[in-house]
């Protein structure tokens, strides 16, 4: 049997950008607070985590985190972990209050993802190991006959690492299909466009090639991301990859498809501008 759900949200596309606002709102307020951190990508992936989160398809329980029938969530691309800080907290994994403390020496808030958080899987930092790691848990529940899966968040960027193409041939040659992987593919990495550094077009037809059942999607549409869920939960004898796009800094009109904002925080007159628009009050 499956964890229960533990959301009254569902699939409204409604209370979803809702809580994909309240994600945004955090993550810009706890990088700004800190005075660093990567704001852009944590943006970029706010929609795509709601989806999980709320739209009764991750089962997970804020109350028995450590339940081994969950299914897991995996940040592969650990140094957005604003936006999954704030959508843990959302959803009742630690206090609120702990936002405040994101990468301040001896609080729980770490600036990549760390497994001393309740809620979080897989420490991360270095990229390329989610995928990896992912594998790992999804072939340990079909060995254990578990009814759970598995889900990643890949960087666009993380896909140049050759670890990230070793796993995509190990979770096909086992069939993994309890396995789905989501490419966070805003098309922005720390030193400019990903096209320019090193291009992974055609990104979907090197998933196939490899042997995963390859989706293309807006991933800011909440629609078509639970449709690419759907079709990856009927999909047998294969694992997923869906490649969403995405914008980054999506949400504040000056922050998007900026590489600036990939990796540093707003300054106080950006932070006045970016709550004006996401109408959060501000200070």
């Amino acid at each position: 049997m499956r964890p229960t759900v533990t959301t009254n949200h569902l699939r409204d596309p409604k209370e979803l950008a809702k809580i994909a606002r309240q994600i945004r709102v955090d993550s810009l307020k706890m990088t700004f607070t800190a005075g660093s951190g990567h704001p852009g990508g944590s943006m970029s992936e706010a929609d795509i985590l709601a989806a999980l989160y709320y739209g009764g398809e991750l089962r997970v329980d804020p109350k028995n985190p450590k339940d081994p029938k969950r299914d897991r969530f995996i940040l592969s691309k650990g140094h957005c972990c604003p936006g999954l800080y704030s959508v843990l907290s959302q959803k009742g994994f630690f206090p609120r209050e702990e936002l405040a403390g994101f990468r301040r020496v001896g609080r729980m808030l770490q600036g990549h993802s760390d497994m001393k958080i309740p809620g979080v899987e897989m420490s991360a930092g270095s990229l390329g190991m989610g995928l990896s790691f992912g594998n790992g848990t999804a072939l340990i529940a079909r060995a254990e006959k578990r009814d759970s899966r598995t889900y990643v968040l890949l960087g666009d960027g993380e896909c140049q690492e050759g670890q990230i193409w070793e796993a995509a041939q190990t979770a096909a040659h086992h069939r993994i299909d309890n396995l789905v992987a989501f490419i966070d593919y805003n098309k922005i990495q720390i030193e400019g466009f990903v096209k320019d550094i090193k291009n992974p077009e055609p990104f979907a037809d090197k998933w196939e090639a490899f042997g995963w059942n390859a989706i293309e999607i807006d991933g800011h549409d909440f629609e078509a991301v639970f449709d690419a869920l759907d079709e990856a939960r009927a999909t047998k004898d294969m694992p997923t990859i869906i490649i969403a796009h995405t914008l980054k800094g999506k949400g504040v009109s000056f922050t998007e498809n900026k590489n600036e904002y990939h990796g540093r925080a707003l300054t106080e007159d950006e932070m006045k501008r970016a709550m004006a628009e996401l109408k959060e009050a501000w200070p």
